[in-house]
């Protein structure tokens, strides 16, 4: 609770490292890598649920839902970000961490959805085994 996202310091070392890589980042980046974490870990905690508390199964529509899970999640937080503008008036720039970014919002949702994504592709087939679902289906 000491930084906001824009005076992360370990926000200010991702830039920098980034910058060492040629990558011309300008804004601290822990923000961001919130909004990915934001998909990452609600991804598998809804396919748990949609798995155990709905007739539906692996395929298609059940990616479909829990993506659609995540960044309904990610669109709420977005929300109380605006709410909280309106509310607090200058002072919300501090908490939003948009550090000058007119897409701040977008940039937001998309990460989610990329860790969402990336939470699917890389962890559904060791979730089905704990799940004891490979042989089952």
């Amino acid at each position: 609770g000491a930084f906001t996202y824009a005076q992360t310091p370990l926000g200010f070392w991702l830039r920098d490292a980034a910058n060492a890589f040629g990558l011309h980042v300008a804004r601290n980046p822990w923000d961001r890598v919130g909004h990915v974490m934001q998909g990452i870990v609600p991804a598998i905690l809804a396919r748990e649920l949609l798995l155990r508390c709905t007739p539906l199964r692996r395929g298609g529509w059940l990616v479909y839902l829990v993506l659609a899970a995540c960044l309904s999640f990610s669109a709420l937080f977005e929300l109380i970000e605006w709410w909280s503008a309106l509310a607090f008036g200058a002072d919300a720039d501090a908490f939003l961490a948009t550090q000058g970014d007119v897409w701040d919002t977008q940039w937001d949702m998309f990460l989610c959805l990329c860790g969402a994504s990336a939470s699917l592709l890389l962890w559904s087939r060791m979730h089905d085994r704990q799940l004891g679902l490979a042989a089952a289906r």
